[in-house]
């Protein structure tokens, strides 16, 4: 393993203090409706939602983001960021960016949704939109700062923006501290690299289980075959986990290490999971916290008399989608 993976515990532990002015310690909501019954023919587990589709711009991802921000050097601040998104990474850049009075410029694939591209041009960052998919507008943004002399803010390849993102898991293991299982859904693998990093120091026998579309399951394929390689995706309602990995991902090995289980499911079963969260919890989250959720439904009677969570990573969703989605769901 990388040193930087040694240090990401220590890395988490300080981002927390850096991040906690400025972010949400966001709750864990019990979720009843979830708990399989006798009537269901199995024992009951006891589930909870991590809600980090309250957190500010609506999506975890404001926590690495702000980490890799404040921590640029004067010269670096002086001369501005350039990040690579779908959507939520580029809100949270946007966000910190006008806390800290940073020029930002964010570099998003063509098929980024609308509803996530208008909170980062309103927040005051540019825009620029790229001809493919995530990975085409990584690669591209990743050109352009090396030009521009420009630090390129990451989405998941960096070990400050998956500090920040750990410091869920130092939350988790506040409010959870004896939990059994988690759920998270898996794009570039900052986010389950962070949490993981952070609640498996603290509680090692955890099971942390990474939650794909079948349509985009990037990562997963080249943790399969050992290696990272080119992996072609169809279109998702899990649009914030779409787009291969870069060839150089530093949580290519931390998921390798961290994740004890993969689950994949349809999107038939990701819109059903965003409509019985809307009908239970009166709560619209975008299609990759459905993918987490639907991963849990798929398999929830495996955690009898377990402490199970769930976690929703963002809400961003156009309404029309949703909207569409969960009428689908629910013929």
């Amino acid at each position: 393993m990388n040193p930087w993976f040694d240090e990401l515990p220590e890395r988490i532990t300080a981002a927390r203090h850096r991040l906690a002015p400025h972010i949400l310690e966001t709750p864990v909501s019990r979720a009843w409706w979830l708990e399989a019954t006798e009537d269901d023919g199995a024992a009951p587990a006891e589930v909870w939602l991590k809600c980090e589709h309250l957190q500010h711009t609506g999506s975890f991802k404001f926590r690495g983001a702000l980490n890799r921000l404040m921590a640029l050097a004067p010269e670096e601040h002086a001369r501005g960021v350039i990040a690579a998104s779908t959507g939520n990474h580029g809100q949270g850049i946007a966000r910190a960016a006008r806390i800290l009075g940073i020029a930002a410029t964010v570099y998003v694939p063509e098929t980024a949704a609308p509803v996530k591209l208008a909170p980062m041009r309103a927040l005051g960052a540019e825009v620029v939109t790229v001809p493919g998919d995530g990975l085409a507008a990584e690669l591209e943004g990743r050109r352009a700062a090396a030009a521009d002399g420009r630090v390129f803010v990451s989405p998941y390849n960096d070990p400050i923006v998956v500090a920040g993102q750990g410091t869920i898991g130092l939350e988790l293991a506040e409010q959870l501290p004896t939990l059994d299982a988690l759920f998270v859904s898996v794009g570039g693998g900052g986010l389950i690299s962070g949490i993981g990093a952070a609640l498996k120091a603290a509680n090692p026998e955890l099971k942390l289980i990474g939650c794909w579309p079948e349509n985009a399951p990037a990562m997963a394929r080249c943790l399969n075959a050992g290696q990272i390689h080119e992996v072609a995706e169809s279109a998702t309602l899990s649009d914030g986990t779409a787009g291969g990995v870069e060839a150089d991902a530093i949580t290519f090995q931390s998921c390798q290490a961290l994740i004890d289980e993969q689950r994949f499911v349809s999107e038939v079963e990701i819109a059903a999971a965003l409509a019985r969260l809307a009908r239970e919890e009166r709560w619209i989250v975008e299609g990759s916290a459905g993918v987490a959720l639907a991963a849990f439904l798929a398999d929830r009677t495996a955690y009898a008399r377990q402490r199970v969570a769930v976690v929703l990573c963002g809400r961003n969703i156009g309404f029309e989608k949703f909207l569409a989605a969960i009428s689908a769901a629910d013929t």
